[in-house]
């Protein structure tokens, strides 16, 4: 059987994945660099002056390396779901509808766990609730965004079925 669409959702998924796994060794391998960005987040030292805002500040070192460790933690699901996920959706290419939808439920909780990390913990928390946008020098802002949306687009494609055969549509 071809199936371009599974195709490309498994690559997808797979690629999401793969990312993730980057993102989650990079913050292994340069703890400190990725730890100082959370820091300087939820202290909000590098906000504008005067903010009026600075009671959320949180300025606790053991609430910083708790909120990292779980971000790191969250990458390492995510990347571990993408890249289970593309495997299965690639092996199970051929399947009837139900295997396949199946191995869809990978995609879909690496998308999920994505777009949780990227969107609510990075733009609604991090930007908005600590007003991250506010740092010329420590704003993921830029980078969460694009990353939002991709996990959402690919969410979508993932939830698309391939049109059915000329010859089964006429059946109808």
């Amino acid at each position: 059987m071809n199936h371009p669409l599974r195709l490309l959702q498994a690559f997808t998924v797979f690629c999401a994945g793969l990312y993730g796994l980057f993102v989650f060794l990079g913050n292994l391998m340069d703890y400190d660099s990725n730890y100082q960005f959370v820091k300087h987040v939820l202290s909000m030292d590098t906000t504008f002056d005067g903010n009026a805002l600075m009671w959320r500040a949180i300025t606790e070192p053991w609430v910083w390396t708790v909120g990292y460790i779980g971000i790191i933690i969250a990458e390492g699901t995510f990347a571990a779901l993408g890249l289970v996920g593309g495997v299965l959706l690639f092996l199970r290419r051929n399947a009837d509808s139900v295997t396949y939808d199946r191995a869809r439920t990978w995609g879909y909780a690496a998308y999920a766990v994505g777009l949780a990390i990227w969107f609510i913990g990075f733009i609604v928390i991090g930007s908005e609730w600590f007003a991250m946008w506010q740092s010329s020098s420590w704003n993921g802002k830029d980078t969460a965004m694009p990353l939002a949306i991709l996990w959402a687009i690919f969410a979508a494609l993932l939830a698309m079925n391939a049109p059915a055969p000329a010859h089964e549509s006429d059946r109808q």
